[in-house]
């Protein structure tokens, strides 16, 4: 095996960094002959905070995270990109190839109140829809501004809360954390995972767990790419991968590529182990959050190819029931 060092490139970010420290701890132990690196760099996504993440990039956002990354090991600035695999689009990319998933964190949205206003007891990870309705209802007055670009995330919180007002929310973390203390909304949603790596999850208020809040597809999970032929980069990255993950993810990706759809659609799905098996379920819903379609699907998977499997057959259900026609820009 090559002895020559292995550089990281990731966004310059404290969430994006922490992941590639992460990554860099998990290959000092996997490959601990080789040297690794990390090398910072800027993406479109992250020089500009204003345009909405939908309208970045020319592809409903696709990519504004990851593309220039990519450029980095293509051009051979660097070895290894990790991505938040949520950001990572289901198109390959010539020359590039995913080559692990670790362990993932937490997949679940939380709703994040301002400073003074935390803590909302314990919840399940199958709360029960209308007791969560009643707690929003008990922290967000009528018309409450949410801060939250996500499509995904503003249909599912539509669908219960017509009346939710939403604004783009830019910036890290810690920039949107600033923002809703100083008034700017009235709550934020965000990713527990995030949370939890920077050691804020004092601030989680209400967690949005399923089947009220569907997470997105990869969310928690982290995506590590490298070129199709370092053969010797490939060979410690296959060390770091997660079986249990790679399949609920490869399951997800599924749904949202053969729906043709991009990772800032108005879709989630919610995968968890039972048995030797894996449950998937899926949403699409319209903008406004008035229309939902759902498909839930138990499947034995052993293997790759029967993680792909289970992900094609729920997205057909769902393109069957018309959900396509939701996802069209």
């Amino acid at each position: 095996m090559s002895s020559a060092p292995i550089r990281i490139a990731t966004r310059a970010s404290r969430l994006a960094m922490w992941q590639a420290e992460h990554v860099r701890e998990l290959l000092k132990c996997a490959a601990p002959e080789r040297v690794v690196e990390i090398v910072p760099l800027s993406t479109i996504g992250d020089r500009d905070k204003t345009e909405a993440l939908t309208r970045l990039g020319g592809d409903s956002g696709t990519g504004v995270f990851t593309r220039e990354i990519q450029a980095a090991l293509l051009d051979g600035r660097a070895d290894v990109a990790v991505h938040s695999l949520k950001d990572l689009p289901t198109e390959p990319v010539d020359g590039l190839t995913l080559a692990a998933v670790p362990p993932r964190g937490s997949i679940f949205d939380v709703l994040v109140l301002p400073s003074g206003r935390v803590g909302s007891g314990e919840w399940g990870v199958e709360s029960d829809s209308l007791q969560m309705l009643s707690t929003l209802h008990s922290a967000l007055p009528t018309a409450a501004r949410i801060g939250s670009g996500s499509p995904r995330r503003r249909a599912q919180l539509l669908h219960h809360r017509p009346d939710l007002l939403f604004i783009e929310a830019r910036g890290n973390v810690e920039t949107r954390l600033r923002k809703l203390d100083e008034g700017q909304f009235d709550a934020l949603v965000l990713a527990e995972a995030g949370l939890i790596r920077l050691e804020l999850s004092g601030r989680i208020s209400v967690p949005l767990h399923p089947p009220f809040m569907l997470p997105a597809v990869g969310q928690g999970a982290l995506g590590i790419e490298c070129r199709s032929d370092d053969q010797s980069t490939l060979e410690a990255l296959v060390r770091l991968i997660d079986r249990a993950t790679l399949h609920a993810v490869l399951a997800e990706r599924t749904v949202l590529s053969t729906l043709r759809a991009g990772c800032h659609a108005p879709l989630g799905v919610w995968t968890r182990p039972q048995g030797d098996s894996l449950r998937l379920m899926a949403v699409v819903l319209s903008l406004d959050g008035v229309q939902r379609f759902e498909s839930e699907r138990l499947a034995p998977v052993a293997s790759d190819s029967d993680a792909i499997a289970l992900g094609g057959a729920v997205a057909e259900d769902l393109a069957a029931q018309g959900a396509m026609a939701l996802l069209t820009p």
